[in-house]
């Protein structure tokens, strides 16, 4: 089985080859899942009502609570495969 480290690493970098900016669902899932493999459940007070963009990002990553590290990294994987698969149609 491939090194999920590797993997993980690999996909940050090929997510810098999009040709086009994901869509704001993909950006969130992409940060939620790379923010929960690298320090684990949200921690912190949820951002107030006039901060939609950090309370989206508060939102998407405590989807992900409880959620093991390699698990997040491998959604991570699999998130950017799936954005590289349709860059290239």
């Amino acid at each position: 089985m491939a090194d999920l480290q590797a993997d993980f690493e690999q996909a940050q970098k090929d997510v810098e080859t999009l040709s086009k900016k994901p869509g704001n669902d993909d950006l969130l899932a992409l940060y939620a899942h790379f923010k929960q493999a690298k320090e684990g459940d949200v921690s912190g007070k949820r951002p107030g009502m006039t901060d939609f963009k950090g309370r989206a990002k508060y939102d998407a990553w405590a989807k992900l609570k409880g959620t093991d590290a390699e698990t997040a990294k491998q959604g991570y994987i699999d998130k950017v495969n799936a954005l590289l698969d349709a860059d290239k149609k």
